[in-house]
């Protein structure tokens, strides 16, 4: 893949959002048509979390390998060419539900978290958005999500949360836990990297030479000119329904679709092109096919 074309990837759902409130998707059914949206408007990549079925919980994760399958099932049948990224992150040390599930869904790239955040947002009236939590990702949590996606020969992709925790992917080659690294850099947690496009040449300075790396610009209006000078830098980037609500004109999307096709449009408007699921195998340098 020449250097001029861009990976998008669609987040369709995120961890917690609620269907009730949002245009989310949560069913196998749900998902598939999304990810059909997303890959149709550009999207070569879906990151992928997955939902308890129950009526009334679609709000709430799980690790049930079966509903994993049945997600991952259908997004496949439904666009059989695109990438399929699964989220991991747990809170703890017990990471047996993630392993388990992608020894069950055999994902081309899975996330890993690459460093331990205090995860912290303050509503305006100065009360905590949630209980301050940290999200804990010690050197022994990280290795043991690195051998499994070994095992099932999946690609990871080092979330990034912080600039110390880009730096640490550099040690993790170093110490030979992993080599040619793949970064994403997630900007505008509130406690993390803000979204702000000044920080993306700094943090180029600390990436492995020759990693491939993109831009998960989570928040409302200012994710857009995020967007835009990752494309212009030679990244690559994602939008979804887990990232923001809003359209670079402040409306609501309807859906993924709609965001995939505002964030190719910046895109194309940098001079690059979009790349295709095909494309963006060869780039990443993943092990498998989509028939997997």
């Amino acid at each position: 893949m020449t250097q001029d074309k861009t990976i998008i990837t669609c987040a369709l759902t995120g961890v917690l959002t609620n269907p009730a409130q949002h245009p989310v998707p949560v069913t196998p059914e749900q998902m598939a048509a999304s990810a059909k949206e997303a890959y149709d408007a550009g999207a070569a990549v879906v990151h992928v979390h997955f939902r308890r079925q129950e009526p009334g919980m679609g709000h709430l994760p799980t690790w049930d390998p079966d509903v994993a399958a049945a997600i991952c099932d259908a997004i496949r049948e439904a666009c059989p060419k695109i990438v399929i990224n699964m989220s991991t992150g747990v809170l703890g040390p017990d990471v047996s539900g993630p392993i388990a599930c992608m020894q069950r869904v055999r994902p081309e790239i899975a996330a890993c978290n690459a460093g331990t955040l205090n995860y912290l947002k303050v509503r305006k009236d100065g009360r905590w958005a949630w209980p301050p939590m940290v999200f804990d990702n010690p050197v022994e949590k990280v290795q043991k999500m690195l051998d499994a996606m070994k095992e099932v020969g999946a690609r990871p992709e080092f979330e990034c949360f912080d600039t110390g925790i880009v730096r640490s992917v550099g040690l993790y080659v170093q110490a030979r836990m992993t080599e040619h690294p793949e970064y994403n850099f997630v900007m505008g947690v509130a406690s993390g990297m803000p979204a702000d496009p000044d920080l993306l040449p700094i943090l180029l300075r600390y990436v492995v030479p020759g990693s491939p790396w993109q831009v998960t610009a989570i928040g409302r209006a200012e994710v857009w000119p995020l967007h835009r000078r990752a494309a212009e830098l030679g990244g690559h980037v994602r939008t979804g329904l887990e990232d923001t609500f809003y359209l670079p004109d402040g409306t609501k999307a309807s859906g993924n679709g709609v965001l995939v096709e505002a964030l190719a449009r910046i895109v194309r408007e940098t001079g690059r092109e979009i790349a295709s699921p095909d494309e963006a195998r060869a780039a990443l340098r993943l092990a498998s096919s989509p028939s997997r």
